[in-house]
């Protein structure tokens, strides 16, 4: 599954920070929980089936947890997926799942402050003084309001006030200390993405550093606190304009989407929209922690270098105080059926492109799998159609390629495929030649040793997916928390070496139609009129 939306914010551990101590009060939960954390038990790695070498246990809070055994070097990789992200939020608060993971790396009432029982007062008074200051000034702005309130209080007053509270409030923060902590005990690979579907948090570490690990993975699960938050506002601001309102990819795929979903949240940005991020405050980004990150909705992936009996012991003592959340709020948005092609266009001072989608299923949908087939078919590798016919025999595409889940799994989505024009050439002539391969799908089978070659691929990558801790203890937690089992990589293996030639007709028949097809391109500011007003020759209905 990919996600052409997914922030993935690199946390750098090298980084030199004001925070020098490892925090006492971590420490003494470290030295509770390694009392029970035992010598590492090689019985469990017996089995070579990853279907028997899984173990799964679940806590009474809902925290589920998913261990495999590998004991070649003494490491452990861990993911951390919260079944939460930009498809869980509400009108006017995008972008909170995304801000709210930039936060979770501030720290909690033990990391990352020098004092927080002094802290906590002043972060109190800077998250009302803040939320009064964002409305006044989003008042003024919408509406010409008095820069003075009711009670005599000026913006400028606010804005003092606001800029005091934020130097008293850094006196206490001790930077990127969960980040030293970490690279202090052999940390490696610390890191976090947001996307539609998911918060994910990973890492690999020393196995004889596990208690470090959960001491400080479920104090931040359970006692996150948002210190700098109005700092962390801006740099997310920052990240959009550079990432889609300055990046013409980013706008290009922004635009396409939104336009692709006119009702379900898919269409939204997961960064969010600028209005959105600019007013979203501590109170709603906490709200947003409570309701969806509890345990409830978490899956603790482990790979390398453990004991699992050890391991759930050791989850157990830490993770397992931590209370479960109330069920969230249903996702009742259903996208409707599209009635027409939809066509968008993007100025931009850059090269054009284009991209081309269609609504489609997701998981558990037997026409799923055929579209990961189709996918392969389409672009994967150099010997692929649309490279063979596109880049190497007309020359009229620089690059093209495909991706048969944007940009989500956990919704009905879209299948696109995204081609830049090789010059002189034009986003009409790729469009029109994509188009007859999509055709060619429908007319002509596949070929019995096209599809044999594809099949086998596509098992290959699964299994080179698996190989590597991270690589294992990442699908294993992604399918948790998309598929509610992790077991769905096994059975998709077996789904997908079964798709058909005819399969792969009925379903390019079925889904590649123009009504239920969504496109956009990107032009060169200046070209766009002229573009279009030319007709888009060759294009088939």
């Amino acid at each position: 599954m990919s996600d052409r939306e997914w922030c993935s914010v690199k946390r750098r551990v090298g980084q030199k920070t004001a925070g020098e101590a490892i925090s006492r009060a971590v420490l003494a939960v470290c030295t509770l929980v390694m009392v029970t954390f035992h010598s590492i038990n090689p019985s469990y790695a017996s089995s070579s089936s990853l279907a028997e070498r899984v173990i799964e246990h679940r806590l009474a809070n809902g925290l589920t947890v998913l261990m495999v055994e590998r004991h070649q070097t003494p490491i452990v990789s861990i993911n951390i997926t919260f079944a939460v992200g930009g498809i869980n939020e509400q009108v006017g608060q995008t972008g909170i799942a995304h801000l709210y993971e930039h936060m979770a790396f501030k720290g909690t009432r033990m990391i990352g402050t020098t004092n927080y029982e002094e802290e906590k007062p002043i972060l109190d008074e800077l998250a009302r003084v803040g939320t009064e200051l964002d409305q006044r000034q989003r008042d003024g702005d919408a509406n010409g309001a008095k820069a003075t309130d009711e009670e005599g209080t000026t913006i400028e007053s606010l804005r003092k006030r606001f800029a005091d509270l934020q130097a008293q409030a850094a006196e206490y923060v001790v930077g990127n200390e969960m980040a030293l902590l970490y690279q202090r005990h052999g940390g490696v690979g610390l890191n976090a993405s947001t996307g539609k579907d998911l918060t994910r948090y990973m890492i690999s570490f020393p196995s004889n550093r596990l208690p470090l690990w959960a001491a400080i993975e479920s104090d931040r699960m359970a006692h996150p606190v948002l210190r700098e938050f109005y700092k962390e506002r801006g740099v997310v601001m920052e990240e959009r304009r550079l990432r889609n309102d300055d990046s013409p990819n980013g706008l290009l795929f922004e635009t396409f989407t939104s336009a692709a979903f006119r009702a379900h949240s898919y269409g939204i940005p997961t960064i969010g929209w600028g209005s959105d991020i600019l007013s979203l405050t501590p109170a709603d980004t906490e709200a947003f922690f409570k309701t969806h990150y509890g345990p409830n909705r978490a899956t603790i992936a482990l790979v390398g270098d453990i004991n699992p009996r050890d391991v759930i012991t050791l989850i157990e003592q830490t993770f397992g105080k931590i209370p479960a959340a109330p069920p969230p709020p249903s996702l009742v948005t259903v996208e409707p059926e599209q009635r027409g092609e939809r066509r968008v266009e993007v100025e931009f001072d850059a090269e054009p492109a284009i991209v081309i989608g269609y609504h489609k299923p997701t998981l558990g949908d037997p026409d799923d799998d055929v579209f990961d087939v189709i996918d392969a078919v389409l672009s994967e590798g150099l010997t692929s159609r649309l490279h063979q016919k596109l880049v190497r025999e007309k020359r009229i595409a620089a690059s093209v390629g495909s991706d048969a889940s944007h940009p989500g799994a956990r919704a009905p989505n879209l299948f696109i495929v995204t081609a830049t024009p090789l010059a002189p050439h034009t986003t009409a002539e790729v469009e029109a030649a994509i188009y007859e391969e999509l055709e060619r799908l429908k007319r002509e089978p596949v070929s019995s040793k096209e599809l044999e070659k594809v099949l086998n691929n596509l098992d290959a990558d699964l299994v080179r997916g698996l190989r590597s801790n991270s690589g294992l203890a990442s699908q294993l937690a992604l399918y948790q928390a998309v598929a509610g089992d992790w077991q769905y990589i096994l059975t998709s293996r077996d789904k997908i070496a079964k798709v058909t030639a005819a399969d792969v007709q009925r379903v390019a028949t079925q889904y590649f139609t123009k009504s239920n097809r969504t496109v956009a391109v990107l032009m060169k500011k200046g070209n766009a009129k002229a573009a279009a007003a030319r007709p888009v020759s060759g294009v088939r209905p």
